[in-house]
């Protein structure tokens, strides 16, 4: 029996929903728009593609969404001073900073500029340590919108073995610290892994987060599995996106398995929203105090 669809189009309708009406309470309590800045450098054609849909997204559930595209060329310092001065703009309760950026430029750097209060992408360092103490600020959204998927599901992390497939701090890490916090078991790979299939094998949840097209196929999993692809890599002649799973093999031996596209993106873009909703209201209850 092929596996059951982790429909995250579906659920990330139902909560953007439920989104619209918080902004709206939020707007009528506190007379503005929560506003979210977005900070893109060069012409990445996907990266483009991705800063339209979360602008038109924010603007269709009721924020404002401001777009900063800087040309390839702007050096770092010019980066991280349009940064600081998004930190200091108290209109802007949400900064979000596109990758990849151009190779010139210290991703880290940038992200470590940016005031945690306003990281709703939840990739500063400050955010990250908070995650991995288990403290509360702001959860990457990609891991976050995985785990919102599966307890939709009522698929619960205690317990299981959780194979993560890809340690970037972008998604990878961040999801190995986060299902760790939900009492998961977990096993991080990467490029340096010895017998990959040895680890994946072992998963009752496979989470993959490599960028490498198609790569985890039936073989490699066992009977029953959980899949959560995160994956979003293009190739030549094929037209979208394509997950880092073989979709059709695999869902033949798995029990559940997200869609590329349909998953994990539109979940993505959505914690993303409820994160920059977050950090309004802290900002206002900040002010209060």
């Amino acid at each position: 029996m092929a596996a059951t669809i982790l429909d995250g189009r579906s659920l990330a309708a139902k909560l953007r929903e439920e989104l619209k009406q918080q902004i709206e309470e939020f707007v009528a309590l506190n007379g503005f728009k929560p506003k979210l800045a977005t900070v893109i450098v060069g012409e990445d054609p996907a990266s483009i593609v991705y800063v339209n849909i979360k602008r038109k997204v924010a603007e269709e559930l009721g924020f404002d969404a401001e777009v900063y595209h800087l040309p390839s060329d702007k050096s770092e310092s010019e980066v991280i001073a349009l940064v600081e001065r998004l930190n200091r703009d108290k209109s802007v309760n949400g900064i979000l900073v596109q990758h990849p950026m151009p190779s010139h430029i210290n991703e880290d750097k940038v992200m470590a500029s940016i005031d945690p209060a306003k990281d709703v992408d939840g990739l500063t360092p400050f955010s990250l340590g908070c995650l991995a103490a288990g403290t509360n600020n702001f959860v990457p959204c990609t891991p976050l919108g995985a785990l919102r998927l599966l307890q939709h599901y009522d698929i619960s992390l205690e317990g299981k073995e959780v194979v993560v497939i890809g340690c970037s701090r972008i998604n990878g890490l961040p999801a190995a610290l986060l299902f760790l916090h939900h009492k998961a078991t977990v096993t991080i790979c990467h490029i340096y892994t010895r017998n990959l299939s040895y680890h994946t094998r072992r998963a009752d949840i496979l989470y993959a987060a490599a960028g490498n097209a198609e790569f985890i196929t039936a073989d490699m999993v066992k009977p029953g599995v959980i899949v959560i692809d995160t994956g979003s890599n293009r190739i030549p002649n094929r037209k979208g996106d394509i997950g880092d799973v073989h979709f059709e093999s695999v869902k033949e031996v798995a029990s559940y398995i997200t869609p590329v596209p349909g998953g994990i993106g539109p979940m993505t873009v959505t914690m993303l929203m409820f994160n920059t909703l977050e950090a309004a209201k802290r900002q206002v209850t900040k002010m209060a105090l």
